[in-house]
C-alpha cells in the first residue's frame, strides 16, 4: 500500500527525485519549475539525499554540467521551463548525441516573446526533434509515476537517450491534488543502480567524449540515435508494465478514455485531458458517442498504435497547445495525420490551436470541439482543417 500524500506537481516531482537521489543535480530557477530545484535543496541541505547540487548560473550551464556529471558516470537531473530550456538548446541537442539519459523535470510555459509566464507547450514542441525521450502528464500522479520510469527507460542499453517529463505549469505544477507515493525502498529498488558500461573516469577504458565527427561517421550516429529511439517504444512498454504490477497504475503510450463505440474523438495531452473527459461525461449523457486518446508519448511518437486505435472514428480533432506557426497545423496535428496517412487510413481530421499563454480552456469549449465534429461527422464536409479554439476576434 503506497503512501497518501496531498502535493503540487512540483512537490511531486521533487518528491520524486528525493526517492531516486541522483548523484549530480544542476538548475537553475525559472517560473514555474522553480520550486522543484527550490524543494530538492532542502532535501540536500537536510541530508535526506547525497546528491551533489549544482547551482549553476545560467541553465545552459545546467545542461552542461549535467552532460559532464553523466559522462563521467554519475547519474544527473535538472529541471527547467519555457526561456530556460531554449537557453539550454545548444546542449539539449549534444546530450542526446552523446547517448546521455540525462532526466529532466520540464514544466511546460509559454516561451517569450512577448513574455509570458503561463501555460502553452511551446517550450517542449520547440525540441520536439532534439533527441529526447518526451512523456506528458495529465496530472500530479503522472507526473510522479513518469519521473520514477524514466531512469529505467533512459539508462537501458538499447535506449541510452534523455528524457524528459512533461507537466502543465501552474495547471498541475502548482495545484495540490490527491496522490500516492511509493516507499523509499520500493522506488530505491525498482529504479536501481546506475552502471554504465563507457564513462570518462573509467581508467581501465581510455575514451573522448563529444569529438569532432565529420561526414565519414555522422550520418551513421545520428542514425543510431533513431534506431535508440525506436528501440524505446518495447522499454517504454515494459518498464510500465513492470510499474503496473508495483503499482496497480498503468500506463500505456496513451489513454483510451470511452473509446470503445467512440465516433467523435479528441486527441490532446497533459491537463487538458481531464477537461476533456468532463466534457466527454456530459455529451455521453446527451447520447454523443465522444471518446479521448491521451497522448502520454509523445517522443518516440506511437504512430501505427494511435492509427489503429482512431480508424473507427467519424471525426477527429487534435488539440495543440503550441502553434507551429507553418501555416500547416501543430506538432501533435502533423504526427497524428502523418501517422494515419502511412498507415492508409482516412477519417476527417481538424486542428485546434488553443491555450496560448496559459488562456483557459473551459469544459464548454471542448464540447464545442465534439459538436464541430458533430457536423463534420454528419455532412462530410471537412472546412477549413486549421483552427482555433478560445480565440478572441477574426483571423
Amino acid at each position: 500500500m503506497g503512501i497518501r500524500e496531498r502535493l503540487s506537481g512540483n512537490e511531486a516531482a521533487a518528491i520524486a527525485m528525493k526517492q531516486i537521489n541522483p548523484d549530480v543535480v544542476a538548475a537553475f530557477p525559472i517560473t514555474p519549475s522553480t520550486e522543484i530545484p527550490q524543494y530538492f535543496s532542502t532535501f540536500v541541505n537536510n541530508g535526506q539525499v547525497d546528491t551533489e547540487f549544482v547551482a549553476v548560473e545560467s541553465e545552459h550551464s545546467a545542461m552542461s554540467a549535467c552532460i559532464g556529471a553523466q559522462s563521467a558516470g554519475a547519474r544527473a537531473m535538472t529541471a527547467t521551463s519555457a526561456n530556460g530550456l531554449s537557453l539550454m538548446w545548444e546542449m539539449i541537442y549534444i546530450a542526446s548525441s552523446l547517448r546521455l539519459p540525462i532526466v529532466m523535470s520540464l514544466v511546460n510555459r509559454a516561451v517569450s516573446g512577448p513574455l509570458n509566464i503561463h501555460n502553452d507547450h511551446s517550450d517542449a514542441m520547440g525540441v520536439r526533434d532534439a533527441g529526447w525521450i518526451m512523456l506528458f502528464s495529465e496530472n500530479n500522479q503522472e507526473a510522479y509515476d513518469n519521473l520514477l520510469m524514466a531512469h529505467r527507460i533512459a539508462e537501458h542499453k538499447d535506449v541510452q537517450l534523455p528524457l524528459m517529463v512533461c507537466q502543465d505549469g501552474f495547471i498541475t505544477s502548482h495545484s495540490i491534488e490527491n496522490i500516492e507515493l511509493l516507499e523509499d525502498d520500493k522506488v530505491k529498488k525498482f529504479v536501481g543502480t546506475y552502471k554504465p558500461e563507457h564513462y570518462l573516469l573509467n581508467d581501465k577504458e581510455p575514451i573522448a567524449v563529444g569529438p569532432l565527427d565529420l561526414q565519414s561517421y555522422l550520418f551513421e550516429h545520428k542514425t543510431q540515435q533513431a534506431v535508440a529511439m525506436r528501440n524505446a517504444k518495447k522499454v517504454i512498454a515494459e518498464v510500465s508494465a513492470e510499474f503496473e504490477k508495483l503499482t496497480g497504475r498503468k500506463y500505456e503510450f496513451f489513454e483510451k478514455y470511452k473509446m470503445e463505440d467512440a465516433e467523435l474523438v479528441v486527441v490532446c495531452m497533459n491537463s487538458t485531458a481531464g477537461t476533456t473527459k468532463a466534457a466527454i461525461d456530459n455529451l455521453r449523457n446527451q447520447g454523443i458517442k465522444a471518446g479521448l486518446l491521451k497522448i502520454r508519448m509523445f517522443r518516440p511518437f506511437p504512430a501505427e498504435e494511435v492509427s489503429e486505435v482512431l480508424k473507427n472514428a467519424k471525426a477527429i480533432a487534435v488539440l495543440d497547445k503550441a502553434d507551429s506557426l507553418n501555416a500547416a497545423g501543430g506538432a501533435l496535428f502533423e504526427d497524428v495525420t502523418s501517422g494515419m496517412f502511412v498507415s492508409n487510413i482516412h477519417v476527417p481530421t481538424v486542428n485546434y490551436v488553443y491555450g496560448i499563454g496559459g488562456r483557459d480552456t473551459t469544459v464548454k469549449d471542448i464540447e464545442k470541439v465534439y459538436k464541430d465534429l458533430e457536423v463534420i461527422a454528419n455532412s462530410g464536409y471537412l472546412g477549413n482543417p486549421y483552427r482555433y479554439l478560445g480565440l478572441r476576434g477574426n483571423f
